[in-house]
């Protein structure tokens, strides 16, 4: 079995540090998704500044070796969003975003 780092504490602090700063880039994956649902890059910054850890939607990627964080809050219209980060040397990605609500499309 592999080891891995275990989670950074305290994520939410260092996750609203990188957005304040500019520290973050999208991935591709996260880019076709905000526009396939219509989220904009300001609704998930929005959501990584004021959202709350999801620790149970937090996973470990074996593959990459890297924490995938959940960040789960409203966006300024009230919308349930999901967004997904990771941490990358000194840099936050942006792996994709998601309505949590199944009746939005």
């Amino acid at each position: 079995m592999v080891k891995h780092l275990p989670p950074i504490p305290n994520v939410q602090e260092k996750i609203r540090d990188f957005v304040e700063v500019g520290k973050y880039v999208d991935t591709t994956h996260a880019k076709e998704r905000q526009k396939e649902r219509r989220i904009t890059l300001a609704d998930a910054l929005y959501i990584l500044k004021t959202g709350r850890h999801e620790k149970s939607k937090t996973t470990f990627d074996p593959i990459w070796q890297k924490w995938k964080y959940a960040i789960r809050g409203k966006t300024r219209d009230q919308e349930d969003v999901r967004v997904i980060v990771a941490f990358e040397k000194e840099l936050m990605v942006i792996i994709t975003v998601m309505y949590i609500s199944s009746l939005r499309k």
